[in-house]
């Protein structure tokens, strides 16, 4: 037998980082909603888009019932738009939007030139006409309402500004459809005249006349139209008037193209337009 002494053993080296511990994916990620959106983002915008025209506050209550949402989802939500000053908190515990929801309004209306170009010229249109002018633009399958000038009658229709509406009723709608290319005969004849009235098409007892407003390039900004009641709008008054909402149209469409000085004959349209 050897009397050499035995070497102990070599230990095993420590590990030089802890074990990663994998979270659950609901801490990870967001959770989408069933449009591939994130929950979370779509609830906070339901809170902001609670308030109605005109509304300056409302109660939590109030807020959780338009929203279905139960109500302290629908206070953490307030409180972290709060923190970034979408929303605020009055004294009395009831909430209102913020000055940052009004300042995303304003860089809005800032890209179409609301303050040098559109209420001037609708408020010209409303001179000419004695109506109430409005300029509307397509966001998606909808349009909306962005600038209007109430006319001096004081029997007038009266559209909320930013209000979701149909794009296949009224003629602000159809004009901006047909001038995106939207197939069919009765679109082709819109993009034939430049044009196009309705009445009583959206709402009971409206008429308005559109005719649509052009950018750069000939890129389809949106419509410009006037609106009053149909007692006061019969066809023929809405045929007389069409000229002059084109006029304002094409004056509208070089001012926002950057050539104020419109040419002395618009443009003439094709029979067939395509974007």
């Amino acid at each position: 037998m050897s009397n050499k002494p035995r070497k102990p053993p070599v230990p095993a080296p420590l590990p030089t980082t802890e074990p990663s511990v994998s979270a659950p994916a609901s801490a990870t990620a967001p959770q989408p909603d069933a449009a591939g959106g994130v929950i979370a983002v779509t609830r906070a915008l339901q809170v902001l888009e609670a308030f109605a025209l005109g509304e300056s506050s409302l109660p939590l209550a109030e807020l959780s019932r338009r929203c279905g949402l139960h109500k302290t989802t629908v206070l953490r939500l307030a409180r972290t738009l709060a923190q970034s000053g979408f929303m605020v908190q009055r004294e009395d515990g009831d909430w209102r939007l913020g000055p940052a929801a009004g300042w995303l309004g304003a860089r809005y209306q800032a890209g179409f030139d609301v303050q040098n170009v559109l209420e001037p010229a609708l408020r010209e249109l409303t001179h000419a006409t004695g109506e109430s002018a409005a300029f509307y633009v397509r966001e998606g399958q909808v349009r909306t309402c962005l600038v209007r000038v109430e006319g001096p009658q004081a029997l007038r229709h009266h559209a909320r500004m930013g209000e979701g509406l149909p794009l296949d009723k009224g003629s602000p709608g159809r004009v901006i459809l047909a001038f995106s290319g939207e197939p069919g005969k009765a679109y082709e004849d819109i993009r034939k005249k430049g044009y196009h009235w309705s009445i009583g098409e959206r709402e009971q007892g409206v008429a308005t006349v559109s005719a649509p407003v052009f950018g750069m390039h000939w890129r389809l900004m949106g419509s410009v139209c006037i609106s009053g009641p149909a007692s006061r709008l019969p066809a023929e008054k809405l045929e007389a008037l069409a000229q002059t909402v084109i006029a304002a149209a094409t004056q509208l469409s070089y001012a926002l193209a950057g050539n104020t000085a419109a040419p002395a004959q618009s443009p003439v349209r094709a029979t067939h337009w395509h974007p």
